[in-house]
């Protein structure tokens, strides 16, 4: 893979991650669209280390407060009374089915659920989802009010994100703006789970990225340049970076529906591809 390939996938997904636009499917339709080779585990696992160090960056003064937070409510055992502690417990909750279930079955959705056309449908579903709970949710709720009961409804959402398609950030985000959360929070929310999830999958897979660094590939992946896996990598933390800030941002005054639109219209445009002769 030239290293210019490498940076463009690196900016699709540090665009993909964060947005709710799914990182996973836009990381197949680019190379299918333009005939690349596939770049392999090692390389995917440089990007979500890249995205990692992305949401580090934006969040590691609030990881710092959750981590003490929660610290103390274990040698206090009180969680009741501090947002931070309640937040930290809600994050760990919401993890847990996204862990188990990437854990049983992340090796089978990257091998069978990679079909343009499927991929064409959860972007369509998920993105009218999100439409709508935004449309619906009241919009009043902060972070700190995450209940147990929400977290783990919001965790088993994000482990449908093993479908290319649905998105982490966009299912996550949807039960959230549905149980009437602002959209900052959900946004936010969703950004800070994302790290724990990010950073198992990356640790799982880490001994293929190390592997491919040394110059000895897992069997099935190409021989990629160390230039590549790092320039991909940077591509994917600075992109991230500034998309968490930016989306932030610009959720406090408007809607998600520009996002659900985007799904719509590469929606349209597989299936007009695929009509036309593109396998």
């Amino acid at each position: 893979m030239p290293v210019w390939q490498a940076i463009v996938l690196g900016i699709v997904q540090g665009l993909g991650e964060f947005l709710p636009i799914s990182s996973s499917a836009h990381l197949i339709l680019v190379p299918w669209l333009f005939g690349w080779e596939d770049p392999g585990l090692a390389f995917d696992v440089a990007l979500h280390w890249g995205t990692l160090f992305a949401v580090l960056l934006v969040f590691w003064r609030d990881w710092l407060e959750l981590i003490q937070a929660g610290a103390k409510s274990v040698l206090e055992r009180r969680i009741v009374g501090d947002p931070k502690r309640q937040l930290f417990w809600a994050l760990v909750i919401a993890t847990i089915p996204g862990a188990i279930i990437g854990k049983l079955l992340a090796h089978r959705a990257e091998e069978e659920l990679r079909a343009p056309l499927l991929i064409a449908a959860t972007l369509t579903i998920v993105g009218a989802i999100l439409w709508w709970c935004d449309k619906r949710g009241r919009k009043v709720r902060a972070i700190e009010e995450m209940g147990f009961g929400e977290a783990a409804i919001i965790g088993l959402a994000q482990a449908c994100a093993l479908v290319p398609g649905v998105s982490r950030s966009g299912s996550t985000m949807s039960v959230a703006l549905w149980a009437g959360y602002t959209r900052d929070a959900a946004a936010r929310f969703s950004f800070l789970l994302s790290t724990p999830i990010i950073f198992g999958a990356g640790l799982m897979k880490l001994p293929a990225l190390i592997h491919a660094l040394k110059g000895h590939p897992v069997a099935g992946d190409p021989q990629l340049s160390v230039a590549a896996l790092l320039s991909g990598m940077a591509a994917a933390a600075i992109v991230g970076t500034i998309v968490i800030r930016w989306l932030l941002a610009y959720l406090r005054g408007h809607s998600v529906a520009v996002f659900s639109i985007y799904r719509a219209a590469v929606s349209v445009g597989i299936v007009v591809l695929w009509f036309l002769g593109k396998r």
